[in-house]
């Protein structure tokens, strides 16, 4: 079994040119500046501790925690890598292969909960991000944004292309695209980079556009790489889960869930977490620490570092018990940047009176060996027209269904 695990001890210890000289002393207290000329000092140790990769047996499978009267198969697998899940009103699955490009449609004729039935419907470079609506399938790749309309048999008609300029994706081209209450169409785009200043303010956004993809302009901002979000159900509020950034330590930066609202800054990459400053790039121009934290949106709730958050999908469905109903789940791929491994599982986010409250462990962890290896990093997440979840792992190239059998 292979394993990484590399200690990284990482200094960021620089003083202005007019100070001249750098501070090293472990001793000393962390310092944030005011302004560029003054110096800055902190101390972060940083970790790689990759899992290996193990087969998603049955043996596995049935050792993944879950709560009572929960079932968990394996919907599909053998081969690929998926990543985002839709489901069309007749219960069709589809999946993106980001690596492959390629677009995949599952059907479970039997409704056993398993598929039967598997179709390469669509092929584009970087395939990533899709959503259904009004019957028609939008697709997003690195650059495109594309549209097809689905046909009786869950097939794909021709590819229109709606846009082919989003912004070069650099480090995070994990595209996610989704039609909010307002019917208008709401696209993530990632950062370039772990952290820097963009020069294309489009990155690290959620930009907003027309079905035909018309009228394009920013939405929200400061977001690193926001790939999983959601309108509540019964409030119709945007919420969102953001990346944080790596090579802070093991316990930082935590993952944030923010409620996107329009005109709003979340911080990246100057302020992050709940109103930390990053300490190797200061605000633009005279604008300090202090001051871009007085106009940045805070998370209200965030989740152990690290984790990577990647589908979200709020639950709409009839078959779990109520208390489920209108909760959110997040898919936590999982880490590789600290030394105890978190994520790899599946984590209920629990709302009352339409606010979020906190994260509860729901299915996991895919970690084995004593967390020295994994059978999946799980990706997007979807409620099938059955009230299954459907969740997609891009390890070993499995689509898990869990489901309530109340027993």
């Amino acid at each position: 079994m292979k394993m990484i695990f590399k200690p990284l001890a990482i200094g960021f210890a620089c003083a202005s040119m007019l100070l001249g000289g750098c501070q090293d002393k472990e001793d000393e207290k962390e310092t944030i500046p005011q302004n560029e000329y003054e110096p800055t000092f902190t101390k972060v140790t940083g970790y790689v501790f990759k899992p290996a990769i193990v087969p998603a047996s049955d043996e596995n499978v049935n050792k993944l925690n879950k709560p009572q009267g929960f079932t968990v198969n394996k919907f599909a697998e053998g081969g690929g890598k998926f990543r985002m899940l839709a489901v069309s009103s007749t219960g069709v699955v589809y999946a993106t292969d980001r690596e492959a490009g390629t677009l995949t449609m599952f059907r479970d004729i039997n409704a056993d909960g398993k598929a039967d039935e598997r179709q390469v419907v669509a092929t584009r470079q970087n395939m990533h991000g899709i959503t259904i609506y009004n019957n028609t399938m939008y697709m997003v790749t690195a650059r495109e944004v594309l549209s097809a309309a689905i046909n009786s048999n869950g097939t794909l008609g021709g590819l229109q292309i709606l846009m082919t300029d989003l912004p070069d994706a650099g480090q995070h081209n994990n595209r996610t695209i989704a039609f909010g209450p307002d019917g208008l169409m709401y696209i993530s785009i990632g950062s370039t980079c772990n952290a820097c200043e963009e020069s294309n303010k489009e990155n690290a956004t959620l930009v907003r556009a027309n079905p035909d993809g018309t009228n394009r302009k920013i939405f929200a901002k400061g977001l690193r790489n926001m790939i999983g979000f959601g309108w509540h159900p019964q409030t119709k509020e945007l919420w969102g889960m953001d990346h944080g950034i790596d090579w802070l330590g093991d316990e930082d930066q935590k993952e944030e869930l923010n409620k996107i609202a329009q005109g709003a800054d979340y911080g990246w990459p100057y302020i992050y977490g709940e109103g930390k400053f990053y300490p190797q790039l200061a605000p633009p121009g005279d604008t300090t620490y202090q001051q871009y934290l007085a106009k940045t949106t805070l998370p209200l709730l965030t989740y152990e570092a690290h984790s990577a958050p990647l589908g979200m999908i709020f639950y709409t469905g009839s078959t779990f018990p109520p208390e489920y109903q209108n909760d959110a789940f997040v898919a936590m791929r999982g880490s590789w940047n600290r030394k105890q491994p978190s994520g790899y599982k599946i984590v209920r986010l629990h709302f009352e009176n339409g606010q979020p409250t906190q994260f509860q462990d729901f299915v996991g962890s895919f970690l084995v060996n004593d967390n020295k290896g994994q059978f999946a990093r799980i990706t997007g997440i979807t409620v099938h027209t059955d009230g299954s979840l459907l969740v997609a792992d891009d390890s070993n190239g499995v689509i898990y269904r869990i489901a309530y059998s109340g027993q």
